[in-house]
């Protein structure tokens, strides 16, 4: 067995995925070791898992920035290296008809936010992995590129309650349950510039009964989140996820490609 790798959370709440994982790295089914616990809100419960494992953290609070951007746009610190033209064209999160001043605010305060984040991250790293348990940010190409150096290795983790690319968004489960869908799940995923969009490294369904309410599908949700994100973080330890894009010409004459993840079998 290899060196552990180091692993970086970033959380905005209760913290049970982060929870997951640090059991996991702490009874051996993840070869790995948290670095550090990172925070968008301050006093929740996911940085208390934190110190209670003797684990660093730290807080980055996104609305000072936005403050201080409708205070005065002009005169707002932007980071030296931020482009907005690059970022603008790389971004999928905004279509091309959204308000430009709105895509501009929201971008430029993002890479204020998300430089500080860097920050702190790199006081705490080097990391291997970036794993994203309840981060309710969409993080921008400014950030993206930043921490995943290797375009082609991607990094950064994410766990969405849903069966994707079914029901993006903050309320995956909801959204399964409304629709009135028989099957639900969760999807871990590397990020991409998109939301909830990137590559597909794993997936865990359940059934939904015609008794279960929402709470049931939420609880139903989590039990197999808690099982599903170790489990990929692991196989990204042992060296196991590889990232391809594939290549399907379609009878109609278009041509469909996709990033997709391959897990190999274990040597």
């Amino acid at each position: 067995m290899g060196e552990k790798i180091r692993i970086g959370a970033l959380i905005s709440g209760g913290g049970t995925n982060l929870q997951a994982i640090i059991d996991a790295c702490e009874d051996g089914r993840i070869d790995g070791a948290m670095a550090f616990v990172g925070s968008d809100q301050s006093g929740v419960k996911g940085l208390e898992r934190a110190e209670r494992h003797g684990i660093a953290a730290f807080v980055v609070e996104y609305g000072p920035f936005t403050h201080a951007y409708r205070q005065n746009p002009e005169q707002f610190a932007l980071p030296d290296d931020f482009d907005f033209s690059e970022v603008m064209a790389k971004q999928h999160l905004f279509p091309a008809a959204a308000a430009k001043q709105r895509v501009r605010a929201f971008l430029c305060t993002r890479a204020a936010a998300e430089n500080r984040l860097l920050a702190e991250i790199n006081a705490h790293g080097p990391v291997d992995l970036l794993v994203l348990a309840g981060f309710m940010r969409n993080l921008t190409p400014y950030f993206i590129d930043r921490f995943n150096t290797d375009p082609h290795n991607p990094r950064i983790m994410n766990i969405h309650p849903a069966l994707l690319p079914s029901f993006p968004g903050v309320d995956g489960y909801g959204d399964t349950f409304r629709y009135g869908c028989k099957v639900g799940g969760c999807t871990v995923h590397f990020i991409d510039y998109g939301e909830d969009s990137g590559p597909i490294i794993g997936q865990r369904a359940f059934p939904i009964l015609e008794t279960d309410t929402l709470d049931d599908v939420k609880r139903k949700g989590l039990e197999q989140e808690w099982l599903l994100y170790p489990q990929c973080i692991q196989n990204f330890a042992r060296g196991r996820l590889k990232t391809l894009k594939m290549t399907h010409h379609l009878d109609d004459g278009h041509v469909y490609q996709r990033t997709v993840v391959r897990i190999a079998q274990p040597a």
